[in-house]
């Protein structure tokens, strides 16, 4: 091929083989538009992977869908962003060290401005605004740090290791504390 040779996009029967194309930045908006009406609004949702979304043992599956769900405003100097964020969850539940898996969402409500304080809003980039650092930071707040595969997990037995959700264990039952023998014996006398 010369460098002055163009190629030719691919017939829809090939894409359709191949399955859809994803795009490299699914969460890139452009807001050009937008921008030069104040007050005017855009609803957008955009879904895409976001890797490397972990927390505590939490994490969003690799590969899952991340999807936001906002309205951008034009705001004086900026962008206005409403909405929420989504994403499934999987973890290890830190009583019975069985999997654990739910979804999140997070509600936000975040400004886009073109002159930034890292730490106060988002960059907003010329004509393109984009939603995947406030997706980003907004999944690693609402990711649980102690998850439970169930409210009501039994948890293990803490002799023997067994998972208590399953059935009970071998292990006779624990011996009275010592320390409480004064005041079981109390008990004992007021039946």
């Amino acid at each position: 091929m010369t460098p002055s040779s163009t190629r030719t996009a691919p017939d829809d029967e090939d894409d359709d083989a191949r399955g859809p194309r994803l795009s490299p930045r699914p969460f890139l908006v452009n807001v050009a538009v937008l921008r030069r009406h104040a007050g005017s609004r855009q609803h957008e949702e955009r879904a895409g992977p976001i890797e490397g979304l972990a927390v505590s043992g939490s994490r969003v599956p690799p590969g899952a869908e991340v999807v936001v769900d906002v309205v951008l405003e034009a705001v004086h100097g900026g962008v206005m962003v409403s909405g929420a964020v989504t994403a499934p969850w999987e973890a290890e539940c830190r009583r019975c060290l069985g999997p654990a898996q739910g979804g999140l969402e997070a509600r936000v409500r975040e400004l886009f401005e073109p002159d930034a304080d890292l730490e106060e809003t988002y960059r907003l980039g010329g004509e393109q605004l984009d939603l995947e650092p406030l997706a980003r930071d907004a999944v690693l707040l609402e990711l649980p740090l102690a998850a439970l595969c169930s409210e009501g997990c039994l948890g293990l037995c803490p002799t023997c290791g067994a998972n208590l959700n399953g059935g009970g264990c071998a292990c006779p039952p624990a011996s009275a504390d010592p320390r409480w023998a004064a005041l079981d014996s109390l008990r004992g006398q007021g039946e």
